[in-house]
């Protein structure tokens, strides 16, 4: 089992923004907090976000570098992947492989990917 994940962001407070309504409506509560951070529990895993260092922030975060390509949740049905959709919409969100939505992960797949304010993929995906 997973116990957590931290990912430096480069801006805090659009990231608590973002990811503040998509935890809850996931299940997480807010873990801990403090200046520079954030984190969201759910049982026993956490996710963390850090504000990046400043002499850092120049080398901008790309899904297709080496490190993390993106991020994928459980949905509890496809009607929370269709409601989060459309609430990602209505928040102005990038929606990915509009196109093919929401089977951009093949036919067997119901899915929504969008991005973060860092341009992290994100997937909520249906069982």
């Amino acid at each position: 089992m997973l116990h957590h994940i931290e990912i430096n962001v480069s801006n805090l407070e659009k990231t608590k923004m973002f990811w503040g309504w998509l935890m809850k409506s996931l299940g997480y509560e807010t873990f801990q907090q403090w200046e520079s951070g954030i984190s969201w529990k759910q049982e026993s895993t956490y996710l963390v976000f850090v504000q990046t260092m400043y002499q850092y922030l120049p080398s901008a975060y790309h899904r297709s570098h080496t490190g993390l390509n993106h991020l994928a949740f459980h949905a509890s049905s496809r009607r929370q992947v269709d409601d989060l959709t459309l609430e990602l919409k209505r928040k102005g969100v990038k929606i990915l492989y509009e196109d093919r939505h929401p089977y951009a992960g093949g036919p067997n797949h119901y899915a929504v990917f969008f991005e973060d304010p860092d341009r992290i993929k994100v997937e909520l995906v249906a069982p």
